[in-house]
């Protein structure tokens, strides 16, 4: 298993569940990997933040909620989540924002609202950011007036 990828310390102990090995084996084996090098959830969690945001453009609570599932530890997971810093994941929303824009193109700005921001709320993004990064780029766009329905009241969009 640790050929194909690297795996949390939760995932092989489920694995050697799986395959009947007895606990106080399972736990040697482990322990041993993790005494090696083999094994080490910390890591782990930071590669995957690292990579899960860079490239899926997950926000914290998402990626906070795949290494749970995976196992790790919660004091790591906050940690690693921690590291993402707060700027890039606004970076990383207004990018996911303005890909989704050109597909929108044609629909009416509250369907496009709606899709972008349940995007952004599926990859992990608060509602408030996510309708804060839609509303400033759907203005961007310089739409022009009657595209929009008329002028829309600012406490529609928050």
């Amino acid at each position: 298993m640790l050929t194909l990828a690297p795996k949390t310390r939760a995932q092989l102990a489920d694995a050697l569940r799986k395959r009947e090995i007895p606990d106080e084996v399972a736990e040697a084996v482990l322990s041993r990997f993790s005494e090696v090098g083999l094994i080490d959830d910390e890591a782990f969690a930071e590669a995957w933040v690292s990579s899960r945001h860079h490239g899926r453009g997950l926000a914290r609570r998402a990626l906070a909620a795949e290494l749970r599932h995976r196992g790790v530890e919660d004091e790591m997971v906050k940690a690693a989540v921690d590291r993402l810093d707060p700027d890039q994941e606004v970076e990383t929303a207004r990018r996911l924002v303005a890909k989704k824009l050109a597909s929108t193109r044609g629909l009416a700005p509250e369907v496009r609202m709606r899709r972008i921001t349940g995007m952004l709320a599926r990859k992990g993004y608060a509602p408030g950011l996510a309708f804060r990064v839609v509303r400033e780029a759907m203005e961007a766009e310089d739409l022009p007036e009657d595209s929009m329905g008329g002028d829309p009241d600012p406490g529609e969009w928050s």
